[in-house]
């Protein structure tokens, strides 16, 4: 029996392709939906991709003219990127930089796994309900509150001051928030405590996904709650961790701006400067907008560069890829 698709054995299964204006009509209501956000993402993350232009020209910003100040400025090629990578600060920045997002990755990312699985494991609707809550709000609160938070457990008479001194692991206040040695952890730590649990939710929606028939049996072979965790869990959260590792790795030149810019301080300023801190000096207060405009692309490109490599390794190693 002839069929339309050819599945005889050593062939390629393949689907034919619709045309698009008929699919349009028939799925009208579900296009019309995607509107807003197609919308947006054009006004809000294509257009102002044109401002990129600025890094290839020596911007002279003029009050209500921007595109014809943009594109009649003299053009100097990357001359502003050769400036950069010869400037004494580019390894320091890059080196602070790499510092903060890795050191913050060793913890944030593995966290959220954590959490979900404690959360999983509570047996008491109420108290997982309670639980769940508390890890999400700090993650609604802003960076200058957060920030405020930290500055205060951290300093010279602070909580965390006083308790080291109680348990005698010190007999001085240390000077967390003045010593340059310190800053990439409390970063590293003040970014974990606050997207965690935020972050958990995405892990415990693909636990829920999980069939319970998987633990059940699991239960009657003798397997207690850790071996369940280890051969049933993880497995099946596997795909969302490798996705959600690459996405990350997108991000490790994105130190982040508010946390640095408010915990960091004259006296911290070698190890609390960052791409985002160095381009808002440079662009902002002293008004070399292209070239903050070429570190800010130096920064995306090098992210989109990783985000390829890691996707590649993942797809080769696991299977698993985001494209």
């Amino acid at each position: 029996m002839q069929t339309d698709l050819n599945l005889r054995e050593g062939t390629e299964l393949k689907i034919p392709r619709r045309k698009l204006w008929p699919v349009f009509k028939q799925q009208k209501y579900l296009f019309l939906l995607m509107l807003p956000a197609l919308i947006w993402a054009i006004l809000f993350a294509y257009t102002p991709m044109a401002g990129l232009y600025m890094s290839f020209v020596n911007y002279q910003p003029t009050l209500g003219r921007f595109w014809y100040s943009l594109f009649h400025s003299e053009f100097v090629g990357l001359q502003w990127f050769r400036y950069f990578f010869n400037n004494g600060d580019f390894l320091i920045i890059l080196r602070n930089t790499l510092a903060s997002t890795l050191i913050t990755l060793l913890f944030s990312f593995p966290m959220p796994i954590l959490i979900a699985l404690a959360i999983n494991e509570i047996k008491n609707v109420q108290f997982k309900k309670i639980v769940q809550t508390s890890s999400y709000l700090p993650y609604f609160i802003s960076w200058v509150i957060a920030a405020n938070i930290i500055v205060t457990l951290l300093s010279s008479d602070g909580a965390v001051n006083a308790l080291l001194k109680f348990f005698h692991i010190t007999n001085e206040s240390i000077l967390f928030l003045q010593n340059g040695k310190y800053f990439w952890w409390i970063v590293a730590l003040g970014n974990t405590w606050k997207d965690m649990g935020y972050s958990s939710i995405m892990y415990l929606a693909a636990i829920s996904s999980i069939n319970p028939e998987l633990y059940e049996a699991a239960k009657v072979d003798g397997a207690n709650r850790f071996k369940q965790i280890r051969f049933i869990t993880l497995p099946h959260l596997k795909p969302t961790i490798v996705i959600l590792l690459i996405l990350a790795m997108g991000g490790i030149l994105n130190a982040g701006f508010d946390q640095h810019f408010l915990l960091g301080n004259d006296l911290t300023k070698d190890y609390s400067d960052v791409l985002s801190t160095y381009s808002f000096r440079y662009g902002i207060q002293n008004g070399m907008f292209s070239y903050a405009a070429a570190v800010g692309m130096f920064s995306s490109v090098v992210a989109f560069i990783i985000v390829v490599i890691v996707n590649k390794i993942a797809k080769k190693i696991n299977g698993q890829s985001l494209f």
